[in-house]
């Protein structure tokens, strides 16, 4: 089985390729960055796992257009080649944010998709792409929204949150009750193989979160207990925090809107879809067993 990897570098890819290769898979990647990369695919490949794309900029110095030239534009050019070929599967890596920014109650795949950035909007306008073209049979397509992903070596907000925390300063948010989804990688991991492994595992959009979700005073908590310190958590009135974070997003202060509101928003997904799909009740990881993992890598 020899699948193709889009995105020469990111967290994902650097966890993914490595599994993958233990369960007995030959993964090659390829970098769409590579002008010449139509001309350089194999043509005996049973996968495409799509993860190739422009994040989401949370200083919001990119221009649109950069996200829908790479996360619209090449996702489509790249499925082109792929209903051309005699490839089995084509799992793209679509995000949340291409459903909704905010969530009221629990997402899932019913909800209508509402984007609010540029980032969201082009992974949506890609979703719909791929879903409108005829999909030849003995092909699946799975279009994957996954949560924030994490584990060891993440550079992310997980990691900058624990930053903030290491140097012994009281997080100052805990007035902000909120519930969270994370992804640990491992679970993420645990979906593609089964994917990959089970033909009669059904295509379809698929939201990827832990079993449970958690407030961010709860991932405070397992901050300290990584550290083996005890986390302080100040309740500061969210009125003058969401001042500083109004100031932060004119200066450089560590903390502006955007980081505000992913610290302490909720934002819970629904990961029964999958579940479903694969026939188990559970994932693998705990929710707090995979977020302890990546901490204590920090």
């Amino acid at each position: 089985m020899i699948i193709l990897v889009t995105g020469f570098t990111g967290f994902v890819r650097q966890n993914l390729i490595p599994y993958l290769k233990g369960q007995g898979m030959d993964c090659l990647p390829i970098s769409l960055r590579d002008d010449q990369w139509q001309q350089k695919l194999i043509a005996n490949y049973t996968a495409i796992i799509h993860l190739a794309g422009k994040a989401h900029d949370t200083k919001n110095i990119s221009s649109p257009e950069e996200y829908f030239q790479v996360n619209t534009e090449l996702t489509k050019q790249l499925f082109d080649r792929f209903l051309e070929s005699d490839a089995r599967d084509f799992i793209y890596f679509s995000s949340v944010k291409a459903v909704a920014d905010s969530v009221v109650g629990i997402l899932d795949e019913e909800a209508e998709p509402n984007p609010q950035t540029p980032y969201g909007k082009s992974k949506w306008m890609a979703e719909q792409y791929l879903n409108s073209q005829p999909l030849p049979d003995g092909k699946r397509l799975f279009i994957l929204r996954p949560c924030m992903i994490h584990g060891p070596g993440n550079k992310g907000n997980l990691n900058l949150l624990y930053q903030v925390v290491s140097k012994g300063l009281p997080y100052p948010l805990a007035a902000f009750d909120n519930r969270r989804s994370f992804l640990s990688v491992e679970n993420l991991q645990f979906v593609i193989k089964w994917i990959l492994k089970n033909p009669d595992v059904l295509g379809g959009t698929y939201h990827l979160a832990d079993d449970d979700a958690l407030s961010t005073n709860e991932l405070i908590r397992l901050i300290g207990e990584a550290r083996g310190k005890k986390a302080r958590l100040w309740k500061i009135s969210p009125g003058l925090i969401k001042g500083i974070a109004r100031l932060g997003d004119k200066t450089k202060l560590p903390l502006n809107s955007e980081r505000l509101k992913k610290l302490t928003e909720s934002y819970v997904v629904s990961n029964e879809k999958i579940k479903a799909a694969l026939k188990i009740n559970r994932l693998p990881v705990l929710a707090k067993d995979g977020l302890m993992k990546t901490l204590r890598s920090f």
